[in-house]
């Protein structure tokens, strides 16, 4: 539990570059054998891409780091629960583990939504685990769309 906390606290740190740039706040990070191969942060509005969200910028780094596109034996650090285009990048990278902060209520393909990552009917399956760091992954995100608001009154 002590080493999801940590790498948790690293996808925030993501996060926050994502934030002080003016982009939602999500933050990734990918592990494999106890080190971080690749970070990744929102960065949809900077590179007018709707794919760049953090989980899919992380994976394509751990993919260049490791040469190959099969992420097998990582496991993926994110603040908030992936949407249905992260969670079929998540099978079709073929990530062992998916690690996340906060479940998303509205977009949420894990748990809240839908469940890609672990549907039956394909031939690759995640282990989950969530909930770690929740009210710090669910706060950042929070106090970023209460900001945005208050800046449009």
């Amino acid at each position: 539990m002590n080493e999801h906390i940590k790498f948790m606290r690293e996808a925030l740190t993501e996060a926050r570059k994502a934030y002080a740039l003016g982009e939602v706040p999500i933050g990734a990070v990918i592990v494999k054998d106890s080190e971080i191969i690749a970070r990744g942060y929102n960065l949809r509005e900077i590179l007018h891409d709707s794919t760049a969200h953090a989980e899919i910028m992380a994976m394509r780094e751990a993919a260049k780091k490791l040469g190959d596109w099969r992420l097998t034996g990582t496991t993926l650090y994110s603040t908030i629960e992936p949407c249905t285009m992260c969670g079929g990048a998540i099978v079709q990278f073929r990530v062992d583990r998916l690690v996340y902060g906060a479940p998303d209520l509205k977009a949420g393909a894990v748990d809240s939504v839908i469940d890609v990552v672990r549907n039956p009917r394909f031939n690759h399956r995640v282990e989950v685990i969530a909930g770690i760091l929740e009210e710090e992954c669910r706060a950042i995100i929070q106090q970023f769309f209460r900001e945005l608001r208050n800046s449009k009154d």
